[in-house]
């Protein structure tokens, strides 16, 4: 069984739900099979910048539970350029650290990637609520996120049912439209605007204005972040166009990233992080683990970083269906 001496592990990208059940997940299983754990923190940027302590099992005791990621996280315009990449493996080297683990986005996993075209022996985690990165049917802290948008639904529909409103949603997701597909389809919305579906403003303010002459007492709008038409744009002309209900505009931002890991998450991130390790030691490096129907599967992260999941369209049928 392939080996090694100590173990990295980072964070890095925008935080998620469970990152830090991760981190204890695989702190505790390298200890487990005898070998040294080394905490990096500030992400990419503290890997340059030699942001590293001792990992024992102590330093991730009572962190399961808690959102974010105790190993901090930050963007390092110094790691884009090659001369950054060799500084962090300087970094490693110097430590003695022998395998890391890369936690986080795509982008995360493009600088695993280059660290392991440098020779550093690398496994990526993929960790995002976006849920844009391929090779995984879940990444960690989409779960948490997609509950946490669908409460702020329900509570929205109560003030709209009350005063007969058509409520615009904004999630996050990037250019992914995942959480906004999958919250209008559990929140009942009337229309959902992702990127990898045209909706024109005239076919939203149509079935909102349906929904309104049905004797409907709401309408929920869901628009992704990165859909073509922008959500003051849209509050705007359903305001003009005159669709019966008046609009309000809820913008979800940053609140979708916090709170308490879910149960899903927490125990996603745990296989995640006992998975990496034990890829590991048996030899594994520049592969991603990934959630593949209720299995745990490895893929080459020289596919993960070429290619991006994007919604399926098959739940936007679904939700347009629904809907009525």
């Amino acid at each position: 069984m392939a080996s090694f001496n100590k173990l990295g592990v980072l964070t890095s990208g925008g935080d998620a739900p469970g990152m830090n059940s991760c981190v204890r997940a695989i702190t505790r299983t390298a200890l487990y099979h005898g070998h040294e754990v080394v905490g990096i923190h500030e992400g990419y940027h503290g890997l340059v910048n030699g942001f590293l302590s001792p990992f024992d099992a102590r330093e991730v005791g009572g962190i399961l539970q808690r959102g974010g990621t105790v190993l901090g996280t930050a963007r390092s315009e110094e790691f884009y350029t090659e001369e950054g990449q060799r500084k962090g493996k300087a970094q490693l080297d110097e430590a003695g650290v022998d395998a890391l683990v890369v936690i986080g986005g795509d982008g995360s996993m493009r600088g695993a990637m280059a660290l392991a075209n440098l020779g550093v022996r690398v496994l990526g985690i993929p960790a995002s609520i976006d849920n844009d990165i391929w090779g995984t049917n879940m990444s960690i802290g989409v779960d948490t996120a997609l509950n946490t948008i669908k409460d702020a639904i329900d509570k929205l529909r109560d003030t709209a049912s009350s005063h007969r409103r058509a409520f615009i949603i904004e999630t996050m997701g990037r250019n992914c439209g995942y959480l906004a597909l999958m919250a209008g389809l559990i929140g009942g919305a009337e229309v959902v605007l992702i990127p990898e579906s045209e909706v024109t403003i005239d076919e939203v303010a149509e079935a909102v204005e349906k929904a309104y002459k049905r004797g409907k007492t709401h309408s929920i709008v869901v628009v992704a972040e990165g859909a073509s038409v922008k959500t003051a744009e849209l509050a705007a002309a359903m305001d003009e166009l005159k669709v019966g209900f008046s609009t309000r505009v809820t913008i979800l931002g940053h609140v979708q990233r916090g709170g308490r890991p879910s149960a899903f998450d927490r125990l996603l991130a745990t296989r995640f992080g006992v998975k990496a390790v034990e890829a590991l030691l048996e030899g594994e490096s520049e592969v991603m683990t990934g959630l593949s129907g209720r299995d745990i599967s490895l893929a080459p992260l020289a596919d993960v970083v070429s290619r991006q999941r994007e919604a399926n369209l098959d739940y936007f049928e679904m939700a347009k269906m629904l809907a009525y």
